[in-house]
């Protein structure tokens, strides 16, 4: 297997294929924004729960990388790391890394969404090895194929970091929109499984590739 697209939904998925053996997580959960009859309150909770559900569905052996941006409501920070890092300690997964990727240049103001994403990576048992460690800020993102894709650069680091400091060969992402993490996977030589609910943005899924020199996107016949 080196790619598969369910579409699906992925609460039902995780739960019925849980844990996953020789598997690495690597996604972002959905944004506030796409539940209109949830209050801030009950989003929360899903979001908890479902950062939950993920993290006990890794191999013990793998990682659990996610992808998040902050979003401000009704003028009030939400942070999306911390709700991440609660679930995280009470389930047993250690932090290993939390990077900062820039969405706009150094210095920008930017109303309704902070002008940096999340990147933080759990894991039960590894123990990286800090000689390979690698930035902490990174000021690109690089592209993305639609607006709440996950940059280029930050799949490829992610899916780099799986090959190199896990035992996994397996990455899945669980809200896999239009392919990013996937087609990243492939490119560095993970299989990947994706589960996105929408058909359109699941048949690109399986389309979507790294162009040889690992430069930008591009779509297979």
């Amino acid at each position: 297997m080196k790619r598969a697209v369910f579409c699906k939904d992925a609460i039902k998925w995780l739960k019925s294929y849980s844990p996953i053996e020789k598997a690495s997580f690597l996604g972002s959960l959905p944004d506030f924004s796409e539940f209109p009859r949830l209050s801030l309150l009950q989003w929360k909770e899903w979001f908890s729960h479902t950062s939950g559900l993920i993290l006990n569905a890794t191999d013990p052996e793998g990682v659990t990388i996610f992808f998040q941006s902050d979003i401000k409501y009704h003028g009030l920070w939400v942070d999306k790391s911390f709700l991440i890092q609660q679930e995280a300690e009470r389930l047993g997964h250690r932090l290993i890394f939390h990077k900062i990727f820039c969405r706009t240049p150094p210095g920008s103001i930017t109303f309704g969404r902070p002008s940096y994403s999340h990147m933080i990576c759990f894991s039960r048992t590894l123990v990286p090895d800090l000689s390979r460690s690698t930035a902490d800020v990174i000021p690109d993102l690089g592209s993305k194929t639609w607006v709440r894709g996950m940059g280029l650069h930050a799949s490829l680091m992610a899916s780099q970091f799986v090959l190199k400091e896990t035992s996994t060969r397996l990455l899945i992402n669980p809200f896999c929109g239009e392919g990013s993490v996937l087609a990243a996977a492939n490119y560095v030589g993970l299989d990947a499984i994706g589960i996105e609910k929408s058909r359109r943005r699941a048949d690109k899924a399986m389309k979507l590739e790294v162009s040889h020199d690992g430069k930008a996107w591009a779509l297979s016949n």
